[in-house]
């Protein structure tokens, strides 16, 4: 596999109904462009489209998914053996999955979907989104290559965390023997900085830099908030 710097990893994705998601796609790709040109270390990626798109514009190491939802089941990040094979198809380097302690579609258990995944491809790179220290162990001991902190504060086994969880960063990396990746509203450099400093081995950041009504709604509530009378006149 591609070797996966230290550093910044840009999450290049748009959903339907977001003002940059494309149904003819191109979008994406000029993205994860501007990150490579920027000196960003990785790319994060949904949907096999963006993932073909994205190989084709830049050399950098891509971590691919699929977002799907299915009815009665919590977990959208690559929840299926289909998910994770569609994913390896359109040439990601890496695979990121829900690896919670919620079932997966299927009724299939996180342990038991990461035997599936070894079975089906075994030199797959396996990057388990978790939202607890517990879920990052089990993890680990079920053969992924590296944690990510995506899930932290969004999952019910998780809601009272600080998002960023730095501290779930931190005690990650003096716990786990494999790479840990820091993800979840890293909302400013400083804030990157201070994940790499608690010792995550690089930093995911999407929002803050490819959400454009995100970034600008802060401006504008900001601005709301200190001169709400001069957007009236």
């Amino acid at each position: 596999m591609q070797s996966l710097a230290k550093g910044l990893i840009v999450s290049c994705q748009a959903l339907p109904g977001e003002p940059m998601y494309s149904e003819n796609g191109g979008v994406m790709p000029l993205f994860a462009t501007a990150a490579a040109q920027s000196g960003a270390v990785g790319i994060r990626a949904n949907s096999v489209r963006d993932i073909k798109e994205i190989r084709a514009a830049v050399p950098l190491p891509i971590i691919g998914l699929l977002k799907e939802n299915y009815d009665g089941f919590e977990p959208y990040i690559t929840p299926t053996l289909d998910g994770v094979e569609a994913v390896l198809s359109a040439r990601a380097n890496i695979v990121a999955f829900d690896a919670t302690n919620r079932i997966h579609p299927h009724g299939v258990s996180t342990p038991d979907f990461i035997g599936q995944i070894r079975k089906a491809a075994p030199s797959a790179v396996l990057l388990a989104d978790i939202s607890t220290y517990d879920e990052a162990i089990t993890a680990e001991k079920c053969g992924v290559d590296l944690v990510g902190t995506t899930l932290s504060g969004y999952t019910a086994a998780s809601a009272d965390s600080p998002v960023p969880n730095l501290n779930l960063v931190r005690r990650l990396a003096s716990s786990l023997s494999i790479p840990v990746l820091a993800e979840g509203n890293i909302s400013s450099p400083g804030l990157a900085v201070a994940a790499l400093d608690s010792g995550a081995h690089s930093v995911v950041v999407g929002g803050a830099i490819t959400r454009p009504a995100q970034i600008c709604t802060q401006f504008v509530n900001a601005i709301h908030a200190h001169v709400p009378q001069s957007l009236e006149n």
